[in-house]
């Protein structure tokens, strides 16, 4: 293998790398908003007082 070759091979190795690091980073963002956006619906339920407390009777 010559060295253009190489370094060809390398630089693609390198930009492979570069995109899947982005593309990860773009999927814990999506994640992150959508754990957000899951907490704020649970905050607004429509019965917000119901488990909060346990009635343990014998």
């Amino acid at each position: 293998m010559d060295i253009a070759s190489l370094s060809t091979a390398l630089s693609m190795t390198q930009l492979n790398n570069d995109i899947s690091i982005l593309m990860l980073g773009k999927q814990l963002d999506a994640a992150e908003t959508m754990g957000d956006s899951m907490i704020k619906l649970m905050e607004q339920s429509v019965t917000p007082h119901l488990g909060g407390n346990v009635d343990i009777s014998l």
